[in-house]
């Protein structure tokens, strides 16, 4: 890998921003056309509509409204719903363009001060297209990981230029976007410790740029409530005990997708790393923190690996640039061939989860008045924003209640290994204002209520199923009282 320089290349080519933003700006918006096909991708997108809609109505963070990630982009998507209204997540969609544009050009300024020009559009153009690289699900939805990307880079860039404060700033965006942002501090702080010439000063201004946003954010949402939901309250969540092949074989699969995407790009880096393992120190601490963070409570979803492609393209970008310029040519090739793939199966895809709480939502909606709050025991809460009708909880999902958000296939799910505190809490929200409507979509799912007791009795007590199941899921309205 040839070293960083740390002086501006001379000679450089004049208009190089002006002809290269444009084209990254175009191919920032044909990679995730996708997007904007389906109304939702993804749970977390539902759920963060539903908290959007919460907090529009007076809700309060980590109180009436609850969940286990930090309040940015909760509250990005109550701003976007504010100014555009919240039965469309397209403002958001193209936010997330946005996001992944600008991640894109700061990847590039920072390629372009190391390597030059050429290595600066590569990683850009590197960047857009490999990020595809996985289940439209995870690379397409408009969610933490792709808001959190722009803050790492942001990091990065500015610690390279001994911008220590901004890099501080950046870093706490990162960490208020999603905790495993906070793997960029690394690569900062090896920086810092390797370039700065008053290390104690640099150190203080980084720290002051990080702590100053974080310590706001938990004095506006309430730092014992903020410490809870985005800390200490995850611990049973942060482990895959008893579902150990589950998600071992998500990984597997996951890792697998974005291996071919990257299928370009990695032979470059390992060819390179044959020759040569000088330079680029920090990006390698950048990837390896940021495996470190895929890894982090064991779960390998999708989305966690956008994380890894910052630093790869980086990487790649370096190491084209000691190879004959074939090399590069091809890897940009074999990259425009596997985005093409995954765009494909973006666009043509069918989305069976997302139709069937389409007609689940049509089917609260016909059973229950706009009013009314109504209960949906599943894992889509997508079913709420859909059929627009107000959860009866601060709860959205029977995840905090049960622990299977985690994705564990059974074992060490049920009431006792729920968010603690959370049922008490839950009991006395139902008891104050019982939903007209209580929708069992557990379909089989070790989550069912037969297997909870608070749940079943609540149900046999006050609740009667309707003949009408929706894909499974059974609909249960108030009991009349007898007499």
């Amino acid at each position: 890998m040839p070293r960083p320089r740390t002086e501006p290349e001379p000679g450089r080519r004049a208009g190089y921003w002006t002809r290269l933003l444009p084209a990254l700006a175009a191919l920032a918006l044909l990679t995730r056309l996708p997007s904007f096909r389906h109304p939702l991708w993804s749970p977390d997108e539902g759920y963060l509509a539903v908290q959007a809609r919460q907090l529009a109505a007076g809700g309060a963070l980590y109180d009436t409204v609850v969940d286990r990630k930090p309040p940015l982009l909760p509250w990005l998507y109550e701003g976007a719903f504010a100014l555009f209204g919240d039965t469309s997540l397209g403002p958001l969609r193209l936010a997330a363009v946005a996001a992944q544009l600008l991640t894109a050009a700061l990847l590039a300024s920072l390629a372009r001060r190391r390597w030059g020009d050429r290595a600066g559009a590569a990683a850009g153009i590197l960047h857009l297209l490999v990020s595809t690289g996985l289940n439209p699900e995870d690379a397409q939805a408009a969610t933490f990981e792709v808001f959190m990307l722009p803050f790492t880079a942001a990091a990065v860039r500015c610690a390279d230029r001994a911008q220590w404060a901004r890099a501080g700033l950046a870093v706490a965006g990162a960490l208020l976007t999603k905790q495993t942002g906070g793997a960029a501090l690394l690569p900062v702080l090896w920086l810092l410790w390797r370039t700065a010439p008053r290390r104690r000063a640099a150190l203080l201004r980084a720290c002051a740029g990080l702590c100053g946003p974080v310590l706001l954010g938990a004095l506006v949402t309430g730092p014992a409530r903020f410490l809870f939901w985005t800390v200490t309250g995850s611990a049973a969540y942060a482990s895959f005990t008893g579902s150990e092949l589950h998600v071992l074989a998500r990984g597997l699969a996951n890792t697998a997708l974005l291996a071919l995407a990257c299928a370009g790009i990695v032979p470059p880096v390992v060819r390179v790393l044959r020759i040569a393992r000088t330079g680029a120190a920090d990006l390698w601490l950048w990837l390896a923190s940021s495996a470190g963070a895929v890894l982090t409570g064991f779960h390998f979803f999708g989305h966690y690996y956008l994380q890894l492609v910052p630093p790869l393209v980086l990487l790649a970008a370096g190491a084209l640039q000691i190879l004959p310029p074939h090399r590069l040519h091809r890897a940009l090739g074999a990259s425009v061939c596997a985005c093409a793939l995954f765009l494909g199966w973006g666009l043509l895809a069918p989305r069976p989860e997302l139709a069937h709480a389409e007609r689940l939502a049509a089917a609260v909606r016909a059973r229950s008045a706009p009013h009314d709050r109504v209960l949906v025991w599943g894992i889509h809460p997508e079913t709420y924003w859909l059929a627009g009708r107000a959860p009866a909880t601060r709860y959205l999902t029977a995840g905090l209640l049960t622990n299977y958000s985690g994705g564990r296939d059974g074992p060490q799910v049920g009431e006792k290994y729920a968010v603690a505190g959370t049922w008490p809490v839950f009991r006395t929200e139902l008891a104050a204002r019982p939903p007209a409507l209580i929708v069992d979509d557990s379909r089989g799912k070790p989550y069912a209520p037969d297997r909870l007791p608070s749940l079943r009795r609540l149900l046999a007590a006050h609740y009667a199923p309707l003949a009408r199941r929706v894909d499974g899921a059974v609909l249960y309205v108030r009991a009349q009282p007898p007499g």
